[in-house]
Parts: structure tokens; C-alpha cells; sequence
């Protein structure tokens, strides 16, 4: 996810913990914790990224592909996260310091905060279709969920607006949520969200608006509402998700049925849960090849998706909900040998999901990524057949290969 919409987050949830703990002895004490959790819950939302800061440093595009939601953003290595975050708010504000000596509930708040924070962190990086691997070094395969879109603005109305409403200065709370009504409202104008998509955007902000005020000042029921509806929207989300997926795979098996369809990668619209593009990969070891497709799918076929996402390539139906924007088709053993022969090709495939070959020119890139605006940022040259071991790059991590089911080459007819 990005990072406002991590920071929404943690802000919802470092105020919900700060509310459901029992207050401190004094008014001063209460607003220091409040701004601790709320700081702590928001800092720890975004800490799993300061990989960003480490892979520009390293040989590119390796370095982002490979090291970008790597070991940060692991369950095992949330702990020294956590420990480190609470160690320099311990060290770095003197005040939060003598709070936590004298209160254990500010203590208890504090590690909540914390490890809510990191955990959601994770989940809504899991969200979408890029991946992690929460579960290394005891499993080291990705986890996709291929639910949300990249930037949801579901969760800032959901959340943003009954925060907005916590605000105790009138020009900062009205000017927030007019903000936040802007943003919206440009995602609109340019066709990223559909108008009765921003209708229903709107009817959640009010609802979201009114049960905080009629919570009180001290009230979380606006939160609590928001946290749940997103919940909600994830599991919608998860659940069409599939439908869409079974959608292109009957879809693909109809068009092709003697390939066998691997995998289908799928990247929601925002606010529309109807709306989705795919990616897939279909393997066809007798005859040797593997082919990528991408393309979009509305699960009401009335229904016309938002036209920036969509965009304006020629489009083949596939089936009445399913249209096909482009393929590739290249030899299994091509990406074999280079996968055995090119160490720079080998580590690269620790991150493709969807790796497209293009013989002519020997380049690789991410088939889920070759619609991006500016450009595939996962494309790898390779040079040649071989790769001169000093020129291999190092410390790669070791997660598995996303299509370790294309780079097993067959053995007596048997995949």
C-alpha cells in the first residue's frame, strides 16, 4: 500500500488503543499518551519501509525487486522492529520516557500500539498483488492477496473523516476533510473512480462523520465503524477476487485446452470491487512453451470499468466478462537454460511472478507490471547465454521462485 494510507491506518488505530485503555491519573498525562500511541501506532505503520532506503543503494533492478518488502517486512524480523522503534522513543522524548517509567498502562499502550501497527503493515502490503513473505526464513515462498488496489481511497474515507472529526480546531478539521473530498474528487475527474463509486464514497464519509460526532469527544465509535467496514471490504474484495479469477482461468482453458493455466495475478480498481485487470501464465510443456495474457474483466458485463485504468488498447473478448489486452509466447527452455546458465537472470526470478522473455532482445520483465504509466520498472537485461561469475550479483536473498513451475524442466514426460 502507500504510505498515507498506511499512516490513516495506524492513526485510526493508535487513537482506538490510546480510547480503550483506562486514562491516566492527570489531563496532562492523558494527552502525552495520546500523542505517543497515536505517533507510535502511525511511525510503526510505516516502519517495514525504510527498505526503501537500503535498495537504491544496491545494483538495480535487483536491488529494488528483490529487497523491497524483504526482510523488513517479516513476521520474525517485526520484533527487533518494534524493540528498535520503542527504544528510540524512549531515547529521543524525554517526556514519553518519564510517562512510561511511572505508567504501565502508557506501557501497555505503547507495545500495542507498536505491534498493531507493524502486523497491519504487513496485511495490507499482502493486500495487493505485489507480494511479500511474511513467513521467512521458515517458508520462504511470496504471499499474494490480490485484493486492493495499490492506493485505496475507501480506507481514507473510512478512517480519514472520523479522525478529521477528533480534531479540535474547526479550520484544520474542515480543512482536512476538504482535502481528503478533493483528492477523491480527482480521482474521479480523471477517470480512475466511477461516479457511483464517489456517490457511495460520500454516503460513507457522512455516516463515518456522524457516529464519531455523536460518539463525543472521547468516543472511537466512528473509528470502530470504519475499522470494521474495511474489514469488510477486504473480504468482499477477497471474495470477487476469486470469482474474477475463476472467471479468466475458464475463460483461458476455453481458448486453450491443452495449456495448463498456472497462475492469474489479479489488480483491483479502486472503490469497485466489479472491476479487476489480470495477468496470467499458461504452461504447455508438450509443446514446450509458456504464454502470458493481460487484460481486464468486469463481473457485470454492463458494467463500463474506469476508463484511466482500463486505458485505450484494443481489446479481444475472451468471454462475455473477460477481454484480452495483449500476450507473449516464449520457449519453457529458453527461460530455463537462463535461469541455469545467467546468475543475474537466476536472481531476478526470485521475484517474478510473471516472467516475460522477449528472445529477440534477451530482456525480462514482470508481465504484471507492463502496463505501468511510466514505464516496467522489473525489466532485466541479461547478457548473453552465460554470466562472468564476478559480475553476479550478491547477497540474493533466497526466497523461492514464483514460477519454480516453469523452470522444472520435464523429465520423462512428467512435469
Amino acid at each position: 500500500m502507500d504510505n498515507l494510507t498506511h499512516s490513516i491506518i495506524g492513526a485510526a488505530v493508535g487513537v482506538v488503543v490510546q480510547r480503550s485503555l483506562p486514562a491516566e491519573p492527570d489531563s496532562a498525562a492523558q494527552r502525552l499518551r495520546h500523542r505517543l500511541l497515536l505517533l507510535a501506532c502511525v511511525l510503526a505503520s510505516n516502519f517495514p519501509d525504510l527498505d526503501l532506503l537500503l535498495s537504491p543503494l544496491l545494483q538495480q533492478p535487483l536491488g529494488y525487486l528483490l529487497h523491497h518488502r524483504g526482510f523488513t517486512h517479516t513476521a520474525l524480523l517485526a520484533i527487533p522492529q518494534g524493540l528498535l522503534l520503542a527504544g528510540l522513543l524512549w531515547l529521543l522524548w524525554p517526556a514519553a520516557r518519564t510517562l512510561l517509567r511511572a505508567s504501565r498502562t502508557a506501557r501497555r499502550g505503547l507495545g500495542l500500539a507498536i505491534g498493531l501497527g507493524l502486523a497491519l503493515h504487513l496485511l495490507m502490503d499482502y493486500s495487493n498483488s505485489y507480494g511479500l513473505h511474511p513467513w521467512y526464513p521458515f517458508d520462504a515462498r511470496w504471499f499474494y492477496g490480490d485484493m486492493v488496489f495499490i492506493v485505496e481511497p475507501l480506507f481514507w474515507v473510512l478512517l480519514g473523516v472520523p479522525l478529521a472529526m477528533l480534531v479540535r480546531r474547526p479550520w484544520l478539521r474542515y480543512g482536512w476533510l476538504l482535502a481528503l473530498a478533493g483528492v477523491v474528487l480527482a480521482f474521479a475527474f480523471k477517470a480512475y473512480l466511477l461516479w457511483p463509486a464517489l456517490a457511495a464514497l460520500g454516503l460513507l464519509g457522512v455516516a463515518g462523520a456522524w457516529v464519531q460526532r455523536r460518539a463525543g469527544e472521547q468516543g472511537r465509535a466512528g473509528l470502530l465503524l470504519g475499522l470494521a467496514l474495511s474489514a469488510v471490504f477486504l473480504g468482499l474484495q477477497a471474495y470477487t477476487s476469486q470469482l474474477g479469477r475463476q472467471a479468466v482461468t475458464a475463460a483461458l482453458q476455453q481458448l486453450d485446452p491443452k495449456a495448463q493455466v498456472l497462475d492469474v495475478a489479479m489488480t483491483a480498481f479502486p472503490s469497485m470491487p466489479l472491476c479487476w485487470t489480470y495477468a496470467s501464465v499458461e504452461s504447455n510443456p508438450r509443446q514446450g512453451y509458456y504464454r502470458l495474457r493481460r487484460g481486464v474483466l468486469s463481473l457485470s458485463p454492463a458494467l463500463d470499468c474506469p476508463a484511466a485504468l482500463v486505458g485505450s488498447e484494443a481489446r479481444q473478448p475472451l468471454s462475455p466478462t473477460v477481454s484480452e489486452f495483449a500476450h507473449v509466447l516464449a520457449p519453457l527452455a529458453a527461460l530455463q537454460t537462463l535461469q541455469e546458465q545467467n546468475c543475474m537472470a537466476a536472481a531476478w526470478l526470485r521475484f517474478a511472478r510473471l516472467p516475460a522473455l522477449v528472445l529477440a532482445t534477451g530482456s525480462l520483465s514482470d508481465y504484471r507490471f507492463a502496463a505501468t504509466p511510466k514505464g516496467n520498472f522489473t525489466v532485466l537485461e541479461t547478457a548473453g547465454a552465460g554470466q562472468p561469475p564476478g559480475q553476479c550479483p550478491s547477497g540474493v536473498p533466497q526466497w523461492d521462485y514464483p514460477r519454480q513451475d516453469l523452470l522444472v524442466p520435464r523429465v520423462n514426460g512428467i512435469l
